[in-house]
């Protein structure tokens, strides 16, 4: 998917400064255009790696810790994670981070929470929140949400 987007950013750019060197305002406007996208595309690749980078080092360095939970959740036929054995796993990692909201390691084992129970928009936030609190910023969450399936409308 990377190769992709960097072939795709590589044409734009090239088609982009083929429409600058053009005679006329409209097409030097596409091509002032297509050199911001590709520049969006490649903040966006820049970001997503560093975040894939530091998650992996923070998984890392739990694992050495020996602070990773067990992957022992009950699994459906299909290889899924038993939704009620995941919810039930969620309060006591939701208690430890309620405890220590200022602790990476709550973060990132609630995050394997929220994953586990399928709450894939929560657990990426709570990594981020991770990620902070690790590079000794604050987290943008003040405290975990409700179990994944609760608080929705």
């Amino acid at each position: 998917m990377v190769t992709l987007l960097v072939v795709y950013l590589g044409l734009s750019l090239h088609r982009a400064v083929l429409l600058l060197g053009t005679d006329g305002w409209i097409a030097k406007a596409f091509g002032v255009a297509m050199l911001v996208l590709p520049a969006v595309g490649v903040w966006a690749l820049v970001r997503e790696v560093l975040f894939g980078v530091r998650t992996e080092q923070l998984g890392r360095t739990l694992h050495e810790e020996g602070g990773l939970p067990p992957d022992d959740l009950p699994r459906t036929p299909g290889g899924r994670i038993v939704r009620e054995a995941a919810d039930e796993r969620f309060g006591a990692v939701r208690a430890q981070t309620e405890a220590d909201p200022g602790d990476w390691r709550n973060w990132y084992r609630l995050s394997l929470a929220y994953a586990a129970a399928g709450d894939r928009t929560r657990a990426r936030s709570a990594m981020r929140d991770a990620v902070a609190l690790s590079r000794g910023r604050a987290a943008r969450n003040v405290e975990p949400a409700d179990p994944p399936g609760e608080g929705r409308a």
